[in-house]
């Protein structure tokens, strides 16, 4: 049955607590890999119109940016999976959607926000299976070297 509301049930057992051992105060990416329910499965009494997986994670998408933005984090990256190169054969995703925030604090936050746990159930009534992972580096790419990257590709003729 279709939850109304997040209580971290979908998260592997002692996930926080291997969450809290990443070093914090310095750029946390969340990396997403989504595979979409053909219908959302919305618990009695919520949403009623139908819809698909996908139109369902995108409404969970438009509410839940505010709270990404609200801890200073952003969207980084979502695009259509092409093809499993590296993996197991029968594994698919629909999409992957990366992430970042300002250090693994403010994901955390996020979480926490009464708010937000208010709007997750749109997100579990979209994805039939997802991959949630954290990643974090004190060697980030900012801005500015991609930039600088992407223009010395053009002048390159590439």
């Amino acid at each position: 049955m279709a939850k109304r509301v997040f209580d971290r049930s979908d998260m592997n057992p002692g996930a926080m607590d291997e969450l809290s051992k990443v070093p914090d105060g310095q750029p946390f990416a969340i990396i997403n890999l989504l595979l979409y329910k053909e219908w959302a499965d919305y618990p009695q009494g919520t949403v009623t119109e139908k819809l698909t997986g996908q139109q369902a994670y995108e409404r969970y998408s438009e509410l839940s940016v505010p709270f990404v933005n609200k801890v200073g984090g952003v969207p980084m990256w979502r695009g259509t999976i092409g093809g499993n190169l590296i993996g197991p054969e029968d594994e698919r995703w629909d999409e992957i959607l990366i992430m970042q925030y300002p250090a693994r604090s403010a994901f955390e936050r996020m979480l926490a926000d009464p708010e937000y746990v208010e709007v997750v159930f749109h997100r579990t009534a979209a994805v039939k299976d997802s991959r949630l992972y954290g990643a974090t580096s004190p060697q980030s790419i900012g801005p500015m070297k991609w930039m600088l990257y992407n223009l010395s590709q053009k002048i390159r003729g590439h």
